[in-house]
């Protein structure tokens, strides 16, 4: 009887210990508490291109020649891909059915949803006896049982073809027409009430969504313009998701940056009163690093950030926002240097790890055919609408991805190595260092004797020579080069460098830990 009940308390154990919180098939989400510890290594994907199968190679998914676009099931054999580079939290951009009236694309924005009840069509696989709901769970269920957790994301606004079946739901101009936010042809502004009055129609549709995602096993939600509806209304909704899983994810898409609202007919909530209404973390301030060029501007925004988030008593965190599926590819703005550097922020800040599909191999999301005529359309488009430089969220085409295998490989050993240092980076203290060169940042994060030094150079243009003051360091101490270019000079209390164009280095010290 002894024996039986060790071997039973000991597979419990195991159970609940276990990193990947899976055991015996049963998943246990435990997102909130990953991500407030920083572990969150995030793969933002579009499930209509992830598993795409472009045969020809011409970028666009031609049905007529039996190629196949993206859907829940042809996206499973990609997962062990994704565990192979470390990712331990996919953000699946919207799955909800999309509005074909006054669409962008030749398949629809992804954002302009037609209803938050139900899951996009286009996602469903035509190989199978499944019901589309069946073939969504078996995604997430297969991503679970490869230790990755599921983020869903939630539109902000709805299309056109839902404004025309349900007009109650939108704001309205001083015309009686429904409100265009910002440049966003294609979707109209929701009327979420106030902060004393919010509107029942609206949130009983969020409410929908969230019931909808949560039975299909997902662990948490991004919010996509979260600023633009009351903190009453994220609070009631976020709450009541709580009552069923207190682990169930909510990332804001929200920013110290903006400050304004999406139109003049829509409220405004700030990041940090959405923190208050029990978001669990932003999008943060960090996509302003591609416009840097002093290294100060960075180390500002990493304390001004690790100070915002420590006014609150509930753990709070941000993402790695240094690139998203709003910004150009960090190819085209600086080259692959701007991609590595990029990585080992990620890897070493207090953020959860951040990127979008395609960013591992050097995606520049440059597609031939982009807002050309197209010869056949889904929508009332008939143009192969894109931003340049960006993920395509509008046509059914091509699997992102580059040809940079230097850079999947840094993928990899970059969030193997934010696995090793999480406990320094939880535990430790962020201490930014001095630079004689304004184009260089550099900072380091110490504990238990050990210290892990990042240093950057702004200048993707040019080699730049200079100093980092770092208190306490002797020409002794066993400096480990994790990752360098160019050879760094040790010398008693400063590290000389001339580094190279938009190079990183990240050196280990395990003899000495910075005050």
């Amino acid at each position: 009887m002894g024996f039986i009940r060790k071997l039973v308390l000991i597979s419990a154990l195991i159970c609940f210990t276990v990193q990947n919180a899976y055991c015996a098939d049963v998943w246990v989400n435990n997102l909130r508490r990953m991500f407030s510890k920083h572990s969150s290594i995030i793969y933002e994907i579009n499930l209509r291109t992830f598993g795409a199968h472009d045969t020809n190679k011409n970028g666009i998914i031609e049905f007529d020649e039996a190629e196949e676009s993206g859907t829940f099931l042809n996206a499973i054999p990609r997962l062990d891909e994704l565990v192979q580079k470390g990712v331990n939290t996919i953000h699946v951009m919207p799955i909800t059915p999309v509005g074909k009236t006054k669409a962008l694309g030749t398949a629809g924005s992804l954002y302009s949803a037609s209803s938050f009840n139900s899951l996009n069509p286009q996602l469903a696989s035509k190989e199978t006896a499944l019901s589309i709901e069946d073939q969504a769970r078996k995604f997430i269920n297969e991503a679970h049982k490869k230790g990755i957790h599921v983020i869903i994301d939630l539109p902000s606004c709805g299309s056109y073809d839902l404004y025309m079946q349900r007009p109650e739901l939108f704001v309205k101009d001083k015309s009686g027409q429904p409100v265009v936010p910002a440049d966003w042809t294609d979707v109209r502004l929701f009327d979420a009430g106030t902060e004393t009055a919010v509107n029942k129609n609206v949130y009983n549709l969020y409410k929908e969504f969230v019931d909808m995602v949560m039975d299909l096993g997902a662990d948490g939600i991004r919010a996509d313009v979260a600023t633009n509806k009351p903190a009453k209304f994220w609070k009631d909704l976020i709450d009541y998701s709580r009552s069923k899983d207190p682990q169930f994810l909510w990332l804001a898409e929200a920013s110290e940056s903006w400050t304004t609202p999406i139109s003049g007919y829509a409220v405004f909530t700030s990041y940090d009163k959405l923190l208050e209404a029990g978001f669990d973390g932003y999008y943060g301030s960090y996509f302003n690093l591609k416009n840097y060029k002093n290294g100060r501007e960075l180390i500002n925004q990493i304390s001004a950030t690790n100070e915002n988030l420590a006014k609150f008593t509930d753990a709070k965190a941000v993402i790695g926002s240094f690139t998203t599926h709003d910004e150009i590819s960090p190819i085209l703005i600086n080259g692959q240097k701007f991609s590595e550097m990029i990585m080992w922020l990620n890897a070493t800040l207090p953020v959860n790890s951040y990127y979008v599909d395609g960013f591992d191999t050097g995606d520049n999301y440059i597609y031939l055919w982009a807002n050309k005529k197209a010869p056949a359309t889904y929508t009332d488009d008939d143009y192969y609408f894109v931003h340049r430089g960006k993920l395509d969220i509008f046509n059914f085409s091509r699997q992102p991805g580059g040809k940079n295998d230097k850079l999947l490989s840094t993928f990899a050993f970059t969030n193997a190595m934010k696995r090793e240092f999480v406990p320094m980076i939880n535990n430790g203290k962020f201490i930014p260092l001095k630079t004689s060169a304004p184009s260089m940042f550099a900072y380091a994060i110490s504990y238990k004797g050990r210290s892990v030094i990042v240093i950057g150079n702004l200048n993707f243009r040019t080699n730049v020579e200079g100093e980092i003051s770092v208190p306490n360091l002797k020409t002794s101490n066993i400096v480990i080069p994790v990752k360098i270019d160019s050879i760094p000079i040790i010398d008693r209390g400063k590290i000389k460098v001339d580094m190279e164009a938009g190079e990183t280095q990240l050196l280990l010290l395990n003899d000495l830990e910075i005050k």
